[in-house]
């Protein structure tokens, strides 16, 4: 039976799939202790296609860069699942770092790194609430529009 958390992410139409594995010389994850550091999870959907690809700012709306970034956040998940067997492990949502792929003059990636931020409140309530950093890039893997990643305490 799926724990709490996951029945949290049920009710809002997310299944957690297989997590992507890395594409160069790392791992999805590392533990040490009580914290797990997980990997930065560009925006693929659970068929492995972009959610959005491009700039924001110049092609890329707000709206689906946010729903970029809440597709890493389910992919960061599905990779505490994989490291832990059991998201109710997780003690406290510590930070996120989200890279958004950014036209020069592109000022709201923090407006756009909401879409995992909030998916993390909704999943862990007062647990989900985080320290954060948002960067514009020129460019991220496959030329996705987002990129996250997150540190966690756990169990």
């Amino acid at each position: 039976m799926a724990g709490t958390v996951e029945q949290k992410l049920a009710a809002q139409g997310i299944t957690l799939h297989e997590p992507a594995s890395p594409v160069a010389n790392y791992v999805g994850f590392v533990r040490t202790g009580n914290l797990l550091f997980v990997s930065g999870q560009v925006c693929f959907n659970a068929e492995g296609k972009l959610i959005a690809k491009g700039k924001l700012g110049a092609g890329v709306t707000i709206e689906q860069g946010t729903a970029a970034a809440r597709g890493c956040a389910i992919n960061l998940l599905a990779q505490i699942k994989a490291a832990l067997g059991d998201l109710d492990k997780v003690v406290r949502v510590v930070r996120l770092g989200g890279f958004i792929n950014s036209a020069p003059d592109f000022l709201d990636g923090p407006k756009v790194l909401n879409g995992a931020s909030d998916l993390m409140v909704a999943a862990f309530g007062d647990k989900g609430r985080h320290a954060r950093t948002t960067v514009g890039v020129a460019s991220l893997p496959a030329d996705a529009a987002v990129e996250v990643e997150g540190l966690f305490e756990v169990s």
